[in-house]
């Protein structure tokens, strides 16, 4: 169902807070005319977790609004509470979205038995299909292969595909031997994409495709055509890039970078995100410079 380039969307805000909706949809319209395959608002990188409710779903419908079906929409729309990410679902379902982007509950920590449990309570009214989110190292509850396999053949049409950011690139063939070879993954580290295509990932949700949109989506076609020369290539040249965009906290970095490629993008950042420090934008400008975006 998903494939390709897909950015996980910052949400540009103004120097007081406000989000930017003229900046978000001109954003939205250059990664279609870049070639990126599907969009993500209201993620990590887009600083969800300072979002209310009504502005989350309200920039979601903008996101709709704006791709007008050129490219997927799938929303950000996770929560630790069972009852609230069931609401989430319908809700990015009323603002447009064609999927859903779902982490499994963080902070309370459920075992292996509640995760199922609470993926097998959201498939009983899900109105959208989900992609799972599995990034333990942000929810520190990690989705085992073995729950990951009972989730998905349990509910085949609902759990569609896997954004995985475990760093445990074993884990795609894990998934593919437990969730069947057709269940779509998609790396959630860019660092990685290049060995996750190669085992038999289908694309990547990912922050250096904000900064660099066309890089990415080269990258990713070259992945799928079994070009991986042409792809080695392409990573060789944004490596820099996915590792300076992490030298500091996120989506900080990657803000800066975005007033460097795009300049005039707006600088706002909601706390406690901060604007990062003088060696990470020093590390953003020299991978900029490296992949020959500035």
């Amino acid at each position: 169902m998903f494939s390709g380039s897909i950015p996980a969307l910052v949400t540009p805000f103004t120097d007081d807070g406000r989000f930017d909706e003229a900046s978000y949809r001109a954003l939205i319209d250059w990664q279609i005319a870049e070639g990126s395959s599907a969009l993500v608002p209201c993620g990590t990188t887009g600083e969800a977790a300072t979002l209310t409710a009504d502005e989350h779903f309200a920039i979601v419908g903008v996101c709709v609004d704006q791709a007008a079906g050129r490219v997927p929409v799938i929303a950000g729309a996770g929560s630790n509470d069972t009852a609230v990410a069931a609401a989430n679902i319908t809700r990015a379902k009323q603002a447009g979205a064609d999927a859903a982007l779902m982490v499994p509950p963080y902070y309370n920590r459920p075992s292996q038995e509640g995760i199922y449990q609470h993926f097998a309570k959201l498939a009983e009214t899900a109105e959208l299909p989900i992609v799972l989110y599995n990034v333990p190292g942000r929810t520190v509850t990690d989705i085992l292969p073995a729950t990951m396999a009972r989730i998905v053949t349990a509910f085949p049409e609902i759990f569609v595909a896997v954004k995985d950011a475990s760093g445990a690139i074993a884990r795609v063939s894990a998934h593919r031997a437990g969730c069947g070879a057709d269940f779509v993954q998609l790396s959630g580290n860019d660092d990685m994409a290049l060995a996750f295509n190669a085992m038999g990932g289908r694309g990547c949700i990912s922050v250096s495709a904000n900064v660099a949109p066309r890089l990415c989506a080269e990258f990713q076609a070259a992945c799928q055509a079994g070009n991986y020369a042409a792809a080695l290539a392409l990573q060789d040249r944004l490596y820099p890039l996915h590792d300076a965009l992490f030298t500091d906290a996120s989506p900080g970095p990657v803000k800066y970078a975005m007033t460097r490629v795009r300049p005039g993008f707006p600088k706002g950042l909601r706390l406690p995100m901060t604007w990062p420090s003088e060696a990470s934008r020093a590390a953003v400008d020299a991978a900029l410079d490296h992949a020959g975006l500035v």
